[in-house]
């Protein structure tokens, strides 16, 4: 049997194979609500025979988001729209859907990338204030980020527990904490970014400090029979920076709280960082994480090949691949695996005549 077509369970979850689709940005919310843009998109993803659907980053406060497009999870106006999107998706597809939780931190304020993606300052429209761990800016001459004080750490520690709260109203399977690509977590995480005094700076332990603490308050809150886990970069591909062998502290302290499993990315905090791009070129993160650690680790990258997805689940080298562009690309990517591989995917019985003769046994229908 195909190692990409087993199931797996995380923590009480099942997943029907391996293939997760990751959390996409697509800067098309409304004040963070979601719009008929989301019903689409996220509706035609869930009839991919993937395992899992992961929503898009979305921001716990409105200074938290990326970019003014953002979607959000703050105000009863942001969870009444996104119960409609799920609604939708949930008549026609069975596939249990996740969503990543994140704060921006010191990359929030930017405009839409298909407009460049660059800082929009405060006082310009659609343009507000960033906060982080330090008043450092993400690019040189970008406005500085205001430093959190303590009132403000609780604020969004508070914040990330209330959105942890609305998505268990939402039914939500699962949640994911953005802790990767320069974005807040990752900015606490990393000394290049965080250049505190206090509790919150200098050692590994004081770094490591504000992103576990939000771990555990979205942990106390969102219930206990549904996964939590966390998406990390595991290198900042700068020296000096937030390496792999900080990742690893990292993931065996989340595996202690009992985090569910955990997504191994890498980049996003410095400009400055040198990516050897390539196939696979994360995958020896995760292979390295998944050593030290008990819970299931998702590689993600580049991983475009049907027989590449098989080979890093089947050797062990993580236990779940995450898909993002290239599942944009070819939406039916599971399809196309399963009849390669000798696999099977769910679809709706409205599909059931599609594949070709010589596929005619890839469907999972159901009841």
């Amino acid at each position: 049997m195909s190692a990409l077509f087993t199931p797996l369970e995380v923590g009480s979850l099942r997943l029907a194979n391996r293939i997760v689709i990751a959390p996409m940005c697509q800067y098309s919310a409304e004040d963070g609500s979601m719009s008929d843009w989301h019903e689409i998109h996220l509706g035609h993803l869930a009839l991919s025979g993937a395992a899992l659907l992961t929503i898009e980053a979305t921001a716990v406060t409105p200074e938290g988001r990326i970019s003014y497009g953002d979607t959000g999870l703050w105000s009863d106006a942001n969870e009444q729209a996104m119960a409609r999107v799920l609604k939708s998706i949930r008549r026609w597809s069975d596939m249990p859907v996740a969503i990543q939780l994140g704060h921006a931190g010191r990359k929030a304020s930017t405009d839409k990338p298909w407009f460049g993606g660059a800082q929009i300052p405060p006082d310009a429209p659609n343009g507000w204030q960033t906060v982080a761990p330090s008043p450092l800016p993400f690019l040189e001459g970008e406005v500085p980020p205001l430093e959190l004080d303590r009132a403000g750490l609780d604020r969004i520690r508070d914040a990330f527990a209330a959105a942890a709260g609305r998505a268990a109203r939402l039914d939500l399977a699962a949640v994911q904490l953005h802790g990767a690509h320069g974005y807040l977590l990752h900015q606490f995480l990393a000394p290049l970014s965080n250049k505190r005094t206090d509790d919150y700076g200098g050692s590994l332990e004081n770094r490591m400090r504000f992103p576990l603490e939000v771990f555990d308050a979205v942990r106390a809150v969102f219930p206990s029979d549904r996964p939590v886990t966390m998406r990390v970069s595991a290198t900042d591909w700068v020296e000096g920076g937030w390496d792999l062998e900080q990742t690893i502290e990292f993931a065996r302290a989340l595996d202690e709280r009992g985090c569910s499993a955990i997504h191994v990315s890498s980049g996003g905090l410095d400009p400055r960082q040198s990516i050897p791009v390539g196939p696979s070129y994360q995958v020896p993160f995760a292979r390295e994480v998944k050593r030290a650690v008990r819970m299931p680790v998702v590689a993600v990258g580049l991983i475009t090949d049907f027989e590449q997805a098989e080979a890093i689940v089947g050797t062990g080298d993580a236990d779940l691949v995450a898909l993002a562009r290239g599942i944009l690309y070819d939406p039916r990517w599971p399809w196309h695996a399963a009849a390669a591989l000798g696999g099977k995917v769910r679809v709706p019985p409205q599909y059931l005549r599609s594949p070709p003769r010589q596929h005619r046994d890839l469907f999972d229908w159901g009841e």
